[in-house]
């Protein structure tokens, strides 16, 4: 039997991993702030990190803003699998999602910010939220709890739902974001042709906790 023997970073790859982290978070502000049309030297001030450790991390500003929306929509991605966890029927998995995330606005509102300044390209995105919601509609579909015809179209429909429901509670920072975010699920679940019983009954189960990310 072969025992690997895994070698803890050095000061180097630690340094070198600290100067990354800061450039992605820097990146993420800047995104959050809608201000993507910054210079390298920005961005590296922002970072507090030397100008030309930038390269020696990502070949161009577009490679770090994609890789800083790849990450973002990874936290995305790990808080939602968290909450979802314990649901077995695709349905119900669907609707805790779509509730979980409309109220990420107040809790995380940097994370928010994020995906409403990527725009609807996230509906497309390889990471995030549209495989999980992808794959949850076709299951849905499937067991027979959602009636679709098409599962992108259905995604496209429940994105754009959800995008825009974003940007009215940014809009509107005073309003009762659990209450709209329910109801833009019951709409959301009744579009995909469930009965407004059911649909009412699966908006109004509590909640699990929500994880820090």
């Amino acid at each position: 039997m072969t025992v690997q023997v895994t070698t803890p970073p050095n000061r180097v790859d630690r340094r070198k991993q600290r100067t990354r982290s800061a450039l992605l978070r820097a990146a993420r502000r800047l995104l959050a702030e809608d201000r993507t049309n910054v210079s390298i030297q920005e961005i590296t001030d922002a970072a507090d990190v030397g100008f030309g450790s930038f390269y020696n991390h990502f070949e161009s500003k577009d490679e770090l803003f994609e890789a800083a929306v790849t990450q973002t929509l990874q936290a995305y991605v790990d808080l939602r699998d968290a909450v979802v966890a314990g649901y077995d029927d695709p349905a119900e998995i669907f609707t805790v999602s779509f509730r979980m995330t409309g109220r990420l606005q107040q809790q995380h509102p940097e994370l928010v910010r994020v995906l409403l300044n990527t725009g609807p390209r996230i509906l497309v995105h390889d990471a995030g939220l549209a495989p999980r919601a992808r794959k949850d509609i076709a299951a849905a579909k499937e067991a027979g709890r959602f009636d679709v015809d098409n599962v992108d179209l259905a995604l496209m429909a429940a994105g754009g739902a959800m995008l825009g429901l974003l940007q009215l509670l940014e809009s509107q920072p005073e309003a009762d974001a659990a209450a709209l975010t329910d109801l833009m699920t019951f709409s959301v679940l009744r579009m995909f042709g469930m009965t407004k019983r059911e649909a009412a009954k699966l908006c109004s189960r509590p909640l699990p906790p929500q994880p820090e990310l």
